[in-house]
Parts: structure tokens; C-alpha cells; sequence
């Protein structure tokens, strides 16, 4: 008899153990989970919406406006849809679907909408977040540009600075951002002699806001205490430039490196000032690259995320 209730006390420890297992996940859903409504979740739902529609007008055939707003808004859907998973917040209340477009420019709201929605959000979102919808955002941006019935859509603000001095932690995405236009600036400059005179105003267009951003930029990372990056001599590009379609290409190489550079930087921040300042470059250089990709021949001509390895 003096064994049963060592018998019984092993019992209960073990089935206290087991119960213990069985609450923790509960426990890591209590206090610390985040029970607010995902605010990726409707950017997702617009992507998927704005994907089929594009894809009944493109009539299953991966070509033309349709075909390529259908496969950048899918490419956007997969990636909010993993970043929505990984953090498996609830979902709000799904809002209707809009009907499906019998023109492509049914389209045109319908992308001015999901632009300014990923905008709005870049500002409060964590680091990563920020990056992936400002992507997004600047995809939405760049898409407006590749038909007229689509766009043109906006162009990203007047240059502003932002508030403060930039924090020590993004003087190196800054340094690259600034080493990026010092880059473009130069580009610019070289392509003027192999482009036809009805390209001259996109070249200076071009030009002149590149030299805004690589000034803010001098004046930001003096503001930092840091030294800013000085041009290279020269550039080369990956490819000779030798005619007007090469001279296209190395322009559009150009603006994906601005494109990436800003991206970065919204990344490396969470001053929201900052953040919109990178926004409107990453957004800018996204829009123009996407005509310049075209006149290259480049496809698709407008990239989905602008920014993000390929």
C-alpha cells in the first residue's frame, strides 16, 4: 500500500506537466499577441482582386497592358500573402469585391487606389513591413506609366527634406542612396549624345531631379556628421552605350539602382519624415524608369517591386 500514493503523486505530476505543454501556445495568443486586424490584409485582397481582373482582360495570355498589370499585382499578392501568413494576425471583415472591368480602363481607379493605400501605410509600418509596401506602393506607381488608360497617374511630390538630422544607423543606406544619383546624374549626362532631339525633355527632366536628390542628399549626411560619398570619375556601364536603345538600357539600369538604393533606406529607418522623403525618390525613380525600359525593350517594362531582388 505505501506505493500507491507515490503511484498516484507521479500520476498528477505528469498530467500537470501535460496540461502545462498544452498552455503554452495558449499563453503566447494571450497578452503579447497582437489581436488587431492586419492592416496588409486589404492590400492583399486588392492585389488578388486587381490580379484576376487583369487576367480575365488579358484573356489568359501572358502579353500586352492586361497580361503585365495581372502578373505584377499577382506578384504583389504572394508577397503580402506571406508576410500577412507569418505573422497571422486576424483578418477584418472582407470588403466587397469590385465587378470586373470590361476595359483596361476600368483598371485605372482601381490601381490610383491600391498606390495611395500602400503610401499611407509606410509611415507607421515595423522596418521590413515599410520596405515590402512601399514596393508595392512604388509597382502601383511604376504599372500607371506602361498604357494611357491606366495612367499616367501622379508623379511623386516636390522634394522635401525631412525633420532632423538623419540617425547614425542610416548614414550608410543614405551613402548609397547619394552614390546612386551621383551615378544617375552622370548617366544622364552621357546618354544626351546618343538620344534623339524628342527624348531631350525626358533627359533633362530626369537630370534635374537627380541633381535635387543628390544635393538633399550632400546636405543630409553633412547634417549627420558624415562626409558624403564623392562621384566617380567616370561610370561604366555593363553594356557599351552605342545607340539610342543602349543609351535606354543604361538609363533604366540607372533609375532600378536609385530604385534600390531608397528602398533601402526606407528600411533602415523608422523616422517617418525620412521614410516619405525615401518614398517619393524610390516612387520617382520607378516611374521613370518604366518608359525607358520600354524604349529598350526591356519586359516586362514596368518592374512589380521596384527595389526588391529580382
Amino acid at each position: 500500500m505505501t506505493g500507491r500514493p507515490t503511484d498516484l503523486t507521479r500520476r498528477a505530476a505528469l498530467r500537470a506537466g501535460a496540461l502545462a505543454a498544452l498552455a503554452v501556445p495558449l499563453a503566447a495568443c494571450g497578452p503579447g499577441y497582437d489581436e488587431s486586424p492586419d492592416p496588409l490584409q486589404p492590400l492583399l485582397a486588392a492585389a488578388e482582386a486587381d490580379a484576376a481582373a487583369a487576367r480575365a482582360l488579358a484573356k489568359g495570355e501572358d502579353a500586352g497592358p492586361a497580361g503585365q498589370l495581372a502578373d505584377a499585382r499577382a506578384a504583389h499578392a504572394a508577397a503580402l500573402k506571406s508576410e500577412v501568413d507569418r505573422l497571422n494576425r486576424p483578418k477584418p471583415s472582407p470588403s466587397a469585391t469590385p465587378p470586373a472591368p470590361a476595359a483596361l480602363g476600368g483598371m485605372k481607379d482601381r490601381l490610383a487606389a491600391a498606390r495611395k493605400q500602400a503610401e499611407d501605410l509606410v509611415g507607421a509600418l515595423p522596418r521590413y513591413r515599410a520596405g515590402l509596401v512601399a514596393a508595392v506602393a512604388a509597382g502601383c506607381a511604376a504599372l500607371q506609366r506602361t498604357d494611357p488608360a491606366l495612367g499616367p497617374g501622379d508623379d511623386a511630390p516636390a522634394v522635401t527634406a525631412p525633420s532632423g538630422a538623419p540617425a547614425p544607423e542610416v548614414v550608410d543606406p543614405l551613402q548609397t542612396a547619394l552614390a546612386a544619383e551621383h551615378a544617375a546624374v552622370w548617366v544622364y549626362g552621357l546618354v544626351s549624345a546618343f538620344l534623339p532631339a524628342d527624348f531631350a525633355d525626358a533627359e533633362k527632366a530626369g537630370a534635374a531631379e537627380h541633381a535635387v536628390r543628390r544635393d538633399l542628399l550632400q546636405t543630409m549626411l553633412s547634417a549627420a556628421g558624415a562626409t558624403p560619398v564623392a562621384p566617380e570619375p567616370a561610370y561604366v556601364p555593363k553594356d557599351p552605350v552605342t545607340d539610342a536603345k543602349s543609351a535606354a538600357r543604361v538609363v533604366a539600369t540607372a533609375e532600378a539602382d536609385c530604385a534600390s538604393a531608397w528602398l533601402a533606406v526606407v528600411g533602415h529607418t523608422d523616422d517617418a519624415s525620412l521614410r516619405t522623403t525615401a518614398l517619393h525618390a524610390l516612387v520617382a525613380a520607378s516611374r521613370r524608369g518604366t518608359p525607358w525600359r520600354a524604349e529598350a525593350g526591356e519586359k516586362p517594362a514596368a518592374i512589380a517591386l521596384p527595389g526588391r531582388p529580382g
